[in-house]
């Protein structure tokens, strides 16, 4: 029998959930969406297989036939619907980052634990072929210990104003920084215990207007003593950039091209390559195996490998490191 899925959310990621459980995974099916929207959901359910759509999502949670919900509303949100899908006993993949402080990750936790139901915060980086061939070779001793972390997060453009307002994503560090403080922690297999971070208005002047930077530097101290560093734009012109090298006392790996597919130009003007156009074409795969391994673990009735105590986590490191930028000093990470 299918994993019947309700969607929170029909903007964006909505889309991308929506399509993965349409042609990607047959074990499951998108049984309904809701956005307050509806424009939004009619136009997705015109364009894939959407049992029903809805304006109120709470309409669509009292259903009995839905198994499980994706979290892909507004950031800001993403606490209250995870509380919200835990009362009404389902399932819950949450859409990054599962709160924006650690009071609501917290309030969200504790709704799952009491209802017994699963949840799958969407770090789909830990999903990439890379990373994941990564994280094995590390566990398997490959560069012996790793000591030193290096993470390069960075945009072709600027997000909306509305968006970079804190209280909506977080800002710049808490909303592009979660995904590297994720795999900090994940691939060096210790905590972050102490930040300290740099950030400025360097290119695009107007995010002061709304409290957000458009470049950061996040300086890591991990638990076992090993050092780190993630660095955040929203002004990398020339494409989507995303790259983890990790440092081990007997090698180490790099994660990450610049380059999308394997051609090179080569003329007398030089030598030159496609770069990646943005995440969703970089992690096309990685969605896709996020989401099948939601509805395994419903099936087998397993835990997720991603964890809302892995959110909570990556909420922790942004939350700090954000306060580390306001207070411009060191910061321990509450844990």
């Amino acid at each position: 029998m299918k994993v019947r899925i309700g969607v929170i959310g029909a903007g964006r990621m909505g889309a991308v959930y929506v399509h993965h459980l349409s042609y990607s995974l047959p074990e499951a099916e998108a049984a309904a969406i809701a956005d307050i929207h509806p424009e939004r959901c009619e136009k997705l359910a015109s364009e894939y297989p959407i049992g029903a759509t809805y304006a109120d999502a709470n309409e669509m949670l009292r259903r009995d036939d839905i198994d499980a919900v994706i979290v892909a509303s507004p950031t800001n949100t993403h606490s209250e619907w995870v509380q919200k899908a835990a009362e009404a006993g389902k399932h819950i993949f949450c859409e990054k980052p599962l709160a924006l402080n650690l009071a609501d990750c917290d309030t969200a936790i504790e709704a799952v634990r009491a209802a017994k139901v699963k949840l799958q915060i969407g770090f789909m980086r830990r999903f990439d072929a890379p990373y994941a061939q990564a994280k094995k070779l590390i566990d398997e001793g490959k560069i012996g210990r790793p000591v030193m972390f290096k993470s390069t997060g960075r945009d072709p453009r600027r997000t909306s104003l509305e968006y970079a307002k804190r209280e909506k994503s977080g800002g710049l560090i808490a909303d592009m920084g979660v995904h590297d403080f994720d795999l900090a922690r994940w691939l060096m297999g210790s905590e972050v215990v102490r930040v300290f971070s740099e950030g400025a208005c360097l290119v695009y002047p107007e995010l002061q207007d709304v409290g957000d930077i458009d470049n950061a530097v996040v300086n890591l101290k991990f638990e076992n003593g090993a050092v780190g560093n993630v660095d955040l734009s929203r002004n990398a012109v020339y494409g989507y950039d995303i790259r983890t090298e990790i440092l081990g006392s007997e090698g180490g790996l790099l994660i990450g091209k610049l380059q999308q597919t394997a051609l090179l130009v080569m003329t007398r003007n030089g030598v030159t390559h496609d770069t990646v156009p943005y995440f969703m074409q970089r992690f096309a795969d990685a969605y896709a195996a996020e989401i099948r391994h939601f509805v395994t673990c419903i099936r087998e009735d397993r835990q997720p490998m991603v964890t809302g105590e892995d959110g909570r986590a990556a909420t922790a490191i942004g939350e700090a490191a954000t306060r580390s930028l306001d207070e411009q000093r060191p910061v321990e990470v509450e844990q």
